[in-house]
Order: structure tokens, then C-alpha cells, then sequence
């Protein structure tokens, strides 16, 4: 069961994001505000969880959730800005689209960008330690794929229905055989010698 509340009387929204280590496609975040006394034993680490799991649970967050917000930063500005800067504009977004102000922000990682502000402290693998930041995952990292299936309706080839855009042995050899597309990011090596860097 993970930590329900990092403070004891501030609303707390818990960042994180989704796509950093992708080839193709944006950045996604999220922010959520969770209930003071929310549970959910099935929160954890969206990589920790199955697809049917995230999918199920992100319809439980976005009905429960005080508060939910999701943003994405494109290919285009991440080679322009890099992926970290990009990741961090996407959180912002995220909690600057939220209905309620919140009055701190607990941040997956350990730093951040701050273009507000909101108060915040970064937790180091916090998807596994607080429910919001779990949810927050969940949501970046669903819809971030639900993107990413539209996208390979238009090119199916590079195999997005299932590697969502991440360095797979399939995604390298479609970039082999076919080139870039438009979604791919110019600013990372695109060839397999970078794969084990990710």
C-alpha cells in the first residue's frame, strides 16, 4: 500500500511523466489531486502494472480524482529544447491545467524545473512511494499510449501498437528499412548501437 499523503494538511498533486526514453512521439505528464483519504491497493508504479491494469485503473483515477491534468511536449520541441526540459514543460502544463490550485507538488525524480509558484519536492522513485504520483504515472503513461496506437495506425510498420515508440529490436529495424518519420526525434541516435542506453 503506498504512503497516502506526503504532507499533513496542504493539496498535494503528485507529476510524472511518460516517453522519455522513446524514440518517437511526445513526452507526456500528468498531475493528480487525489481524495485526503483515498485507497487504492491497486495503485503502484505504471510500469509495475499490466495494460489491462493501467487501463482499468486510469478510469478509477480520472472518476475519483479531485483533480487530474494531462499534457504532452511533441518531437518538434523536444529536439529543440531536450528531453529533460521537455519532460519538466509537460509537468507544468499539466499542473497549470488542473481545476485546484494545488499548494504543493510532489515531483517523480530528483529535480525539477519549477515555471510556477507551487511549492515542490522531488522523490526519487516516488510511483512506488506515494498514491498520487502512482496515479499521476498512470494517466501520463495511458495516455501517452492510447497516442501512440492512433499513431501506428499510420505507420504500422515501426510495430507502435506494442513498443509504444521505445528503442525495440523491431523499432530499429524499421528505422533501418523505412527511415524517420515525422514523429521520430532527431536528437536522439536512431541507430541500435544507442540501445542499451536507454
Amino acid at each position: 500500500m503506498l504512503e497516502i499523503r506526503y504532507s499533513d494538511n496542504k493539496i498535494e498533486a503528485g507529476c510524472d511523466e511518460a516517453g522519455r526514453g522513446c524514440l518517437a512521439g511526445p513526452v507526456y505528464a500528468a498531475a493528480v489531486i487525489l481524495p485526503a483519504d483515498y485507497s487504492n491497493v491497486m495503485l503502484n508504479d505504471s510500469k509495475q502494472l499490466n495494460e489491462r491494469q493501467r487501463d482499468n485503473l486510469r478510469a478509477e483515477i480520472e472518476r475519483d480524482a479531485v483533480a487530474w491534468a494531462v499534457a504532452s511536449v511533441n518531437n518538434v520541441e523536444i529536439d529543440h529544447m531536450n528531453i529533460l526540459r521537455a519532460s519538466f514543460h509537460a509537468m507544468n502544463m499539466a499542473v497549470a491545467q488542473l481545476s485546484l490550485k494545488p499548494e504543493l507538488l510532489l515531483i517523480d525524480g530528483n529535480r525539477f524545473y519549477n515555471e510556477s509558484d507551487i511549492p515542490f519536492v522531488c522523490i526519487v522513485k516516488g510511483d512506488a512511494k506515494y498514491q498520487s504520483i502512482a496515479a499521476a504515472s498512470i494517466l501520463a503513461k495511458t495516455h501517452r499510449d492510447e497516442f501512440m496506437k492512433k499513431q501506428h495506425l499510420l505507420h504500422p510498420e515501426y510495430g507502435w501498437d506494442s513498443n509504444k515508440g521505445y528503442p525495440t529490436p523491431k523499432h530499429y529495424a524499421a528505422i533501418e528499412k523505412y527511415g524517420i518519420t515525422e514523429l521520430h526525434r532527431k536528437s536522439y541516435k536512431l541507430d541500435r548501437q544507442t540501445e542499451l542506453e536507454f
